[in-house]
C-alpha cells in the first residue's frame, strides 16, 4: 500500500494544470488495469481525464450497482514535492494530497483485491470514479458522478475521515456564493455630500442585517470574506461589494438564506442593490447516511473497528449525490489530519483497516 501511495502522491495533480493531472490519471489507470478490470480514461478539454473503473463477478445471480466516489486532484502545484516531499516517519505518511485524498483511492484498490479473493460472494456491479476537479467544483465532473450515483443503489466516497478518531462524515453542509453589490450615487465628499448616496455605508448596514442570520447551533453561517467599495477618500462611492460564504446544514435553510438574500431591499434612500451568486452544493442531510453508517457500524463491530460519525463544514462530491437521494455515506477514506496544508498525513496502520471495512460495506450492501 506505501509503494502503491508513494507512486501516486509522486505524480503530482493540481486541479488546475492538465497536463500534470493526466499524467496522474494514466498511472492510476494503469495500476487499476492491473487487476484485469475495465478501466476507463474520460479525457476532458480543460481539465485531467476522469478515471472510470468497472468490477462485476461474471453471472451475477443479482442485478444492482453500488458506486465508489472520490478524487485525484489535489490543491498544490507541480512543485510542491520538492519542498514536502512523500515520507513515511513515526507511523505517519507525509506528503501533498496524501490525506486528501490519494490514500483513499490506494484503499480502495486493495478493498478491491480482497473483493476479488471473495469473488463469489460479490452480487452487484461496482463502479469506481476517481475525478479530476473536485477541489475546484467539480465542474467537469459533476454530470458523470450524477449519471453513475442514478445508476446505484449507494455511493460509499473515499474522502479523508473527519479527526484523529477517523469519523466517518454522516452529514455535510451545503456550501455556496454569493456576491452583493451596491450601487450608489457619487458625489464629492466636502462640496456636495448630500447629492451622493453612500455605497459603502449601505454594504455596511446590509452586512450588519445579514450577520444576524448566522446561527452555528443549527448549522447556518454567512460569511463576508471580500469586500471591495470606493476609489479616493474625497468621493462618495457609488459601488461597493461584498463576497458571502454560504453554509447550511439543511436543505430547508439554504433555501431560506437563498430567499433572505434576494429578498433585501436598500436602506438608505436612492442605494440599489444587486444579488448574484447562491448555493453550489446541497446539504449532504444525516437521513441520506444513516442506514449506510449503521451498516458499517455493525460491520466495524464484527470485524472488531472503532469508527464514529460526525458533521463536516465543507461539501464533497458525496453533496451532489445525497442531493439525487441517493444514500450516500462519506469519509471513509484516509485517517489522518492536515489536508490542505504542509502538515498533511495519514495514519499508515489505518489504511488496510479501511480497506477492509469498505470491502465489507461492498459485499454486504
Amino acid at each position: 500500500m506505501l509503494e502503491t501511495l508513494r507512486a501516486f502522491v509522486s505524480a503530482e495533480s493540481p486541479s488546475t494544470e492538465k497536463a500534470a493531472a493526466d499524467r496522474c490519471a494514466r498511472l492510476i489507470a494503469r495500476t487499476w488495469k492491473q487487476r484485469g478490470l475495465l478501466v476507463e480514461l474520460l479525457e476532458q478539454k480543460h481539465r485531467g481525464a476522469h478515471v472510470r473503473i468497472t468490477y462485476e463477478r461474471q453471472h451475477q445471480t443479482r442485478r444492482g450497482q453500488l458506486l465508489v466516489l472520490g478524487h485525484y486532484d489535489t490543491v498544490y502545484a507541480v512543485g510542491t514535492l520538492d519542498r514536502m516531499p512523500f515520507r513515511v516517519a513515526h507511523g505517519r505518511i507525509f506528503g501533498p494530497g496524501v490525506f486528501d485524498m490519494k490514500a483513499g483511492i490506494v484503499q480502495a484498490l486493495f478493498a478491491l483485491r480482497l473483493l476479488q479473493q471473495l469473488s463469489d460472494t460479490l452480487l452487484k456491479k461496482i463502479v469506481f470514479l476517481w475525478t479530476s476537479d473536485e477541489e475546484v467544483g467539480s465542474g467537469s465532473a459533476r454530470k458523470l458522478l450524477e449519471l453513475e450515483a442514478k445508476r446505484s443503489e449507494a455511493v460509499f466516497v473515499l474522502e479523508p475521515s473527519l479527526g484523529p478518531q477517523g469519523l466517518l462524515k454522516t452529514a455535510r453542509k451545503g456550501v455556496g456564493e454569493a456576491e452583493l453589490i451596491v450601487h450608489g450615487k457619487a458625489s464629492h465628499a466636502g462640496l456636495a455630500p448630500e447629492k451622493g448616496v453612500n455605497a459603502v455605508h449601505e454594504l455596511a448596514l446590509q452586512l450588519g442585517q445579514i450577520d444576524t442570520w448566522n446561527d452555528l447551533r443549527r448549522g447556518i453561517s454567512i460569511n463576508a470574506g471580500i469586500i471591495a467599495g470606493g476609489t479616493r477618500t474625497n468621493v462618495i462611492p457609488e459601488r461597493a461589494k461584498a463576497v458571502l460564504d454560504l453554509r447550511a446544514l439543511r436543505v430547508a435553510d439554504m433555501r431560506l438564506i437563498e430567499k433572505r438574500l434576494r429578498g433585501l431591499k436598500p436602506i438608505l434612500p436612492g442605494a440599489k442593490l444587486e444579488i448574484r451568486g447562491g448555493f453550489e452544493r446541497a446539504p449532504l442531510e444525516h437521513r441520506h447516511s444513516a442506514v449506510l453508517y449503521e451498516r458499517a457500524s455493525s460491520l466495524a463491530k464484527q470485524m472488531r473497528l472503532r469508527i464514529g460519525e460526525g458533521t463536516a463544514g465543507g461539501a464533497s462530491d458525496g453533496n451532489f449525490t445525497a442531493a439525487l437521494g441517493i444514500p450516500t455515506l462519506d469519509g471513509l477514506g484516509a485517517v489522518g489530519d492536515g489536508a490542505h496544508s504542509s502538515r498533511e498525513y495519514v495514519v499508515a496502520s489505518k489504511m488496510p483497516e479501511r480497506a477492509a471495512l469498505l470491502a465489507a460495506l461492498l459485499l454486504n450492501s
